[in-house]
């Protein structure tokens, strides 16, 4: 048996290739596994639990068919995935951040987002949008005016993201530490900046690992790990399938 961990496919309208990818790897990969998690930014937006575009059916559909452990945590896409969705899946939600006993290890799992400190104006951002309040009341709107807001949202970003040089936009070293020696751990495993690689660190003066997912573009990433007592595999895959 082993413990699968994907993050950022950004599933949306324009990339069918993703959803059909996606679909053959569960198929493929996690129908074999004991537990599935996605750490954040599974779709590219999710509006709220009482709208789901029909594009997003067959995803749904995969996930409520697939007969394993399955948990989901929220990205800076998708935050406003809840309950009802967990329900119509089978899954369960995790809080960012959370501890796993993977196979006797304790593993600290991320989105990732949070650790992107030097990012003074998307932690404003992030804070605002991870509000419950904000939340509440952005979920009382229509449809039409939250895909206005999400897509205004989406051009500040990708303007704002061609602004800032690529250290700031990845994580602060001393909040990974920090975060690290807080949750009590040497593993860590997260999504969001989209630099796959498997980092050595110290942490309390002690060998660290940090493992970061990629996202699904030109090829698709994911995290083995099993109860041999090995380090956990970073693999990446062709998207019609390996």
């Amino acid at each position: 048996m082993s413990t699968l961990f994907i993050s950022d496919l950004h599933l949306d309208q324009h990339r069918t290739d993703l959803m059909a990818a996606f679909v053959n790897f569960l198929n493929d990969h996690a129908r074999h596994a004991e537990n599935l998690f996605i750490l954040g930014d599974f779709f590219e937006v999710w509006l709220g639990d009482d709208f789901i575009p029909p594009f997003l059916q067959p995803a749904i559909d995969a996930l409520a068919a697939l007969p394993v452990k399955k948990y989901l945590m929220h990205g800076n896409r998708d935050f406003l995935l809840g309950e009802e969705f967990c329900k119509l899946t089978g899954m369960t939600l995790l809080n960012d951040p959370t501890v796993i006993d993977l196979y006797g290890r304790p593993c600290l799992l991320m989105h990732g987002d949070s650790l992107c400190t030097k990012d003074v104006a998307y932690m404003e951002a992030r804070k605002m949008l991870r509000d419950p309040d904000f939340q509440a009341d952005f979920l009382t709107k229509t449809v039409e005016e939250r895909i206005a807001f999400a897509s205004s949202a989406r051009e500040q970003s990708k303007a704002h993201t061609g602004e800032m040089s690529t250290d700031i936009m990845d994580v602060t070293p001393s909040e990974v530490e920090s975060a690290m020696s807080n949750a009590g751990v040497n593993l860590m495993i997260h999504g969001h900046t989209h630099r796959p690689a498997t980092h050595a660190l110290m942490v309390n003066e002690k060998q660290a690992t940090r493992i970061v997912l990629g996202d699904w573009d030109a090829s698709g990433w994911y995290i083995k790990a099993g109860p041999s007592g090995g380090s956990p595999e970073l693999v990446s895959f062709k998207l019609t399938g390996d």
